[in-house]
């Protein structure tokens, strides 16, 4: 399942086009001003996937008591962001997911102090807490941030306090 994904992804951060208008203005209606400029700085593929998950929670939460919760939406919106900090491309992604396939997630701290490219690798893998970071001193939701950080490591979901429906949710989105 986490190919088939992964594959899915590839293909679609392949194709150069930006995200569709009315879903842009809708980011700009969600997002808060800081977290925005966050948003708006990921690559075009990246901005695309966010709003397929921010939409998939919009409706999957759509009739319950969290429908319309922007701190929701904007989780989905920014999970990824962290993933600037390593300027990789689609290929050295690629890379990176592998290599953290292979060697372990807990060599990202070690690959992190590096230099060059494997600098590179250890802060993609690194790119939920990074993303965490960054949206906290950008002034974005808390919410937002402990998604962030917490979105691949489920042993660490229940100290969000984010509600667990809230939480099935995200992930299923961000899986499609």
């Amino acid at each position: 399942m986490r190919a088939a994904h992964l594959a899915r992804r590839f293909v679609g951060a392949l194709w150069p086009g930006r995200p569709r208008a009315v879903d842009e203005e809708w980011v700009a209606r969600v997002l808060l001003p800081g977290e925005l400029a966050l948003w708006r700085r990921m690559p075009r593929h990246d901005r695309r996937h966010s709003i397929r998950v921010a939409r998939a929670v919009q409706a999957a939460l759509a009739g319950t008591v969290h429908d319309e919760d922007s701190r929701w939406l904007a989780a989905a919106l920014l999970h990824d962001v962290g993933k600037l900090d390593a300027g990789l491309g689609v290929y050295g992604r690629v890379v990176a997911t592998l290599a953290g396939g292979a060697a372990g997630h807990e060599m990202a701290d070690a690959w992190s102090a590096r230099r060059g490219f494997t600098r590179r690798v250890g802060l993609y893998l690194r790119h939920g807490e990074l993303g965490a970071d960054m949206i906290r001193l950008a002034g974005g939701r808390e919410e937002a941030a402990r998604w962030a950080a917490a979105h691949h490591d489920r042993a660490s979901w229940t100290a969000t306090a984010i509600p667990s429906e809230v939480v099935a949710v995200l992930d299923a989105a961000d899986d499609d």
